[in-house]
């Protein structure tokens, strides 16, 4: 295996546009030196963003333009700022970029001149997007630990993958914080995303990483689609597993992304401490692991679910039919009196009757239907159980609301 203390030495980045020219997530940040590493996603928020302005490109919307000035600003910034020879100072990164990011905003939606809406929406934002960056330094020379610093806004995520797994390192701003496991039944909005026209906060915080590991930096389009967090690190695995090189690796995965995905998707991954063989051979029993003992058993279950729906839609088809079929026959003799009969004559009516005609009227029960237990159920069909007090009360005393006197 490759010395550890060996710093990037495979990685790759995508960006798919679920519509060509017009996908709203950016193309990624990744950049690498011997002690550093860069990774950043940014994901045009297109339904806060829909605002379309006119660019000397065309019709662009306020999304696909705020993930592209944001990245270019955040590049720039980052790659002045990051060094082998220091800290990235936190929280100070996190402000300036804060400030460098809605300078440019401000400028680029003055520029734009777009007009003044009347629709008022907490909803609507200018140039809204997410972003989600790693930025790598190695903690001593030619040391395999390093210090990954985490900067987000929104809810694209920072992963870190190594023997043990995937694990997040990046908090989803969301109205109503939940896991990921969560998330992905329940969509949940988001609390805290960069704008022009709303403050916003760029979130940081340092983890340390050992080396071999990837960092990986993927919008929601990658990762919101897959049944589960273990179904995503499995995607990224089995692709990883039969690559020959990084761009085999990368292929694959957007493939698996491709199949399943109802967004753009954009990712950014740099591995560190191994070669793309040696980190194969690193993650191929977690691989095995999430394969046989998480990712088949769901999915069997999954199938059963649905051939069990299936089953249960064909049955009610069936019932359909049937119900039909017997309708048709039970009709004619439903509705037989329905039909007017010519021949029928009408008496003439007395109107004064010589005898009493009518019974006096019959108590009503009153009061609500007790739930009947196995052996409390009445035996007469037709009549509902009535919750009355043991002991009667005198004809005409008064009653409390429910009892039948």
């Amino acid at each position: 295996m490759s010395e550890t203390a060996a710093g990037p030495t495979a990685s790759f980045g995508f960006n798919l546009a679920k519509v060509p020219d017009h996908g709203e997530d950016s193309d990624p940040i990744l950049r690498e030196g011997p002690d550093l590493g860069l990774a950043a996603v940014f994901d045009g928020m297109g339904g806060a963003g829909g605002t379309v302005y006119d660019t000397p490109d065309g019709a662009r919307s306020g999304a696909y333009l705020a993930s592209r000035l944001v990245r270019d600003v955040v590049e720039e910034h980052l790659l002045r700022t990051l060094t082998p020879d220091r800290p990235l100072p936190l929280p100070a990164t996190a402000v300036e970029l804060h400030d460098a990011i809605a300078t440019v905003l401000q400028d680029a939606l003055t520029g734009l001149n777009a007009p003044v809406s009347r629709l008022r929406s907490r909803l609507l934002r200018a140039l809204p997007t997410t972003m989600a960056l790693g930025a790598l330094q190695r903690s001593e020379p030619d040391g395999s630990r390093w210090v990954c610093e985490v900067l987000w806004a929104g809810d694209s995520r920072v992963y870190a993958l190594d023997a043990s797994g995937l694990h997040q390192l990046s908090i989803d701003d969301l109205r109503d914080p939940s896991d990921a496991m969560t998330n992905l039944q329940r969509d949940s909005v988001i609390s805290n995303a960069i704008s022009a026209d709303t403050e916003f906060q760029v979130n940081h915080r340092r983890v340390t990483l050992e080396a071999p590991f990837a960092l990986v930096c993927a919008t929601d389009g990658c990762f919101g689609y897959v049944p589960s967090p273990m179904h995503f690190e499995g995607l990224v695995l089995d692709a990883l597993a039969g690559a020959e090189s990084d761009e085999d690796w990368s292929r694959a995965v957007q493939r698996s992304i491709s199949a399943v995905t109802g967004d753009d998707a954009s990712m950014a991954t740099i591995v560190v401490g191994a070669d793309l063989a040696d980190f194969q051979a690193v993650l191929a029993p977690r691989r095995a692991e999430i394969a046989d003992l998480v990712v088949a058993p769901l999915d069997a279950m999954a199938d059963e679910i649905r051939r069990a729906q299936q089953d249960l839609v064909d049955l009610q088809a069936r019932y359909v039919a049937a119900q039909a079929e017997q309708w048709h026959r039970y009709r004619d003799g439903y509705e037989q009196l329905l039909q007017d009969d010519p021949d029928a004559s009408v008496d003439p009516v007395d109107e004064t009757p010589a005898r009493q005609i009518w019974k006096p009227a019959k108590r009503i029960a009153t009061g609500h239907i007790a739930a009947a237990g196995p052996a409390e159920t009445d035996s007469t069909p037709g009549i509902g159980t009535v919750d009355t007090d043991e002991t009667s009360a005198p004809e005409g005393a008064p009653t409390r609301e429910g009892e039948v006197a």
